[in-house]
């Protein structure tokens, strides 16, 4: 960024505060502040762009700059998808803007959900850890013989669960959520097919000074579906916060399961509670333990087969 001399923003703008009143002025009214802290660099960074851009005024040139800032911001916190030639210039645009990882929207590739493809490098205390788990577990050793002598990749161990005392954990957290997801649906008229249920999510999610992670997966990628369903087209999306899984939604495409899934994850606030408990449910072909939303309703047995699984490597 030409004005930020090494990114900081902040000290730029006090610097020139008829820019700052300006930039803050483009703000949306339901952005939350990490979104806006990034999609301001981007805008400040790439204003010599557009030569005729002059504060306080607007024309074609101003609406195009924030139209770009907007997709890559929807991009890096919603998970929105772009055609490529328009991701290819908003992340040119974006180089040097630094995103904390945990505030990104995740997203899951065949080879992840399947529990294939190359393993992620390893550091020294993961491995010195590896090496104790040996003691208990098939070792890395043994599990290269067997894709020798088989011919198929063996997928990694999965730990069994979360500790058993991970709900009283959680369960605070989601008290206050509660509350805060009331309060919204009271102020939007109450719970209906019309409400845009993932931002109703978010920003009570947020805040409560959390984050909502999305996992996107094709749903004929997914396994442990009956034959019949892997051949249909869409993407399927797996709502968590704080590690506990909130919902599961399908769609033709990521926007539609995402709010699919928010529609199911607020379902559980319209009872009188919300309690966080230890479900079993399938994931990479075996069955887990996983902490789970859910409210005082009767509910399926079976619960939809896991896209992630936050809890491995914890012990």
């Amino acid at each position: 960024m030409a004005e930020g001399s090494g990114g900081d923003v902040s000290e730029f703008l006090s610097q020139n505060p008829h820019l700052a009143q300006w930039v803050e002025s483009l703000k949306e009214h339901n952005e939350t502040n990490k979104q806006w802290l990034a999609r301001r660099e981007f805008v400040l960074r790439n204003r010599e762009v557009f030569p005729t851009i002059r504060p306080g005024t607007t024309n074609h040139s101003l609406d195009r700059l924030l139209s770009m800032s907007k997709v890559w911001a929807n991009h890096v916190f919603l998970g929105c998808r772009y055609p490529q030639p328009v991701m290819d210039k908003v992340n040119e645009m974006a180089e040097g803007i630094t995103v904390n990882e945990a505030d990104k929207c995740v997203h899951k590739t065949r080879g992840e959900i399947v529990g294939k493809g190359k393993r992620p490098a390893v550091s020294v205390s993961d491995g010195e850890s590896c090496s104790k788990k040996s003691k208990t577990g098939p070792s890395d050793t043994d599990g290269k013989a067997v894709e020798r002598n088989s011919g198929r990749p063996v997928a990694a161990p999965v730990k069994s669960g979360p500790s058993p005392g991970a709900p009283a954990e959680h369960q605070p957290f989601f008290n206050r959520l509660y509350k805060a997801v009331a309060w919204k649906l009271v102020s939007a008229g109450g719970f209906g097919p019309n409400l845009d249920h993932f931002e109703i999510l978010r920003t009570c999610v947020e805040s409560c000074k959390a984050s909502v992670s999305c996992v996107f997966v094709p749903l004929k990628d997914i396994p442990d579906l009956p034959a019949g369903c892997t051949q249909k087209e869409g993407q399927v999306c797996e709502l968590r916060c704080q590690t506990v899984y909130m919902g599961t939604g399908y769609g033709r495409d990521e926007c539609a399961a995402r709010a699919m899934a928010s529609k199911e994850a607020l379902k559980i606030f319209q009872g009188r509670k919300v309690t966080v408990k230890l479900s079993r449910r399938r994931f990479r072909g075996q069955d887990v333990e996983d902490l789970v939303l859910l409210d005082e309703q009767p509910r399926r047995s079976t619960l939809p087969p896991a896209l992630s699984y936050p809890f491995q490597g914890d012990q």
